[in-house]
């Protein structure tokens, strides 16, 4: 799947006046990928609004989506006040609930500014992409998750100290990664939001299992999001180079808990993420006989 088709993605189909529908890609992965679910989520909830922009959501993954069905996208007009609007969206497959997702909107407005710096980092043209990356970890890696990672994918990402193996050496529960679209985004705003949702859901669980030397690659891990939170705070362009700096204060009870902060290249904060999920490690297997 490249850009062009994951912008058609986000340009749900109006089935009535607050209830949308979305499609999933055909590309032979087993559920939804949980980025999708957020951007085409967040774009539902946009296109009920005039004029504002989103600065935050709160979404909760319930169940995994079903990428072989169509996803329904319903949006409740919680509030539309005089500054600021809100809006509820729940995600439905199969009659039941994938994803609830809480959204406010703001009109444009100035006020008192200030943030925290750029991580100094190795510029993204001096670093390997990820596809390199995997492709040095030959025969260590599952099948499944070779063909997805190898595939056309609408977003690259050069990671700043890339783990190599299912079992890398233990380090710090941070991260630094580089990303943007593999090709061209439209200067809408609510695609280039649902765009930064789909991308900021990459690398965050990953770094919760940094101390630990396992990572999502190895055979008895399993990772699923559990919950997603973002704060939009000045605009950006997917296509453009942008720093994801990451960490992950804590984990524990088989989940981890990871937080974001997105740069772009001019070194100012454009976003902030804030995600928990299942970070389970099943036991080994019994041996044969």
């Amino acid at each position: 799947m490249g850009v062009r088709e994951l912008i058609e993605l986000f340009d749900l189909e109006r089935i009535e006046l607050n209830l949308f529908r979305g499609y999933s890609p055909n590309d032979g992965w087993y559920r939804v990928y949980g980025g999708q679910v957020l951007g085409q989520a967040l774009g539902a909830a946009s296109r009920s609004v005039d004029g504002r922009g989103c600065h935050s959501f709160h979404a909760y993954f319930l169940r995994a989506g079903d990428p072989k069905v169509p996803i329904l996208y319903e949006v409740d007009r919680a509030r539309d006040g005089r500054s600021f609007t809100a809006r509820r969206v729940i995600a439905i497959q199969h009659g039941r609930q994938i994803l609830n997702m809480a959204a406010s909107f703001q009109i444009a407005e100035g006020g008192l500014e200030h943030q925290d710096d750029m991580p100094d980092v190795p510029d993204p043209e001096s670093l390997d992409s990820m596809v390199e990356v995997v492709k040095r970890t030959g025969d260590t890696i599952r099948k499944e998750y070779w063909d997805y990672i190898m595939r056309n994918r609408p977003v690259e990402l050069r990671p700043v100290i890339p783990a190599d193996a299912p079992e890398p050496a233990r380090s710090a529960a941070t991260q630094n990664v580089w990303f943007r679209t593999t090709g061209p985004v439209p200067d809408d705003s609510v695609v280039q939001q649902s765009m930064l949702a789909y991308m900021s859901d990459f690398s965050l669980l990953d770094t919760a299992t940094h101390p630990h030397r396992v990572n999502f690659l190895h055979p008895r891990m399993q990772v699923a999001s559990l919950d997603h939170a973002m704060w939009f705070h000045r605009p950006f362009k997917a296509q453009e180079w942008l720093l994801y700096a990451l960490d992950s204060p804590s984990a524990g009870g088989a989940r981890g808990f990871a937080r974001g902060t997105i740069f772009d290249r001019e070194g100012r904060m454009i976003a902030s993420v804030a995600q928990e999920g299942l970070i389970r490690m099943h036991p080994p297997s019994p041996p044969p006989g």
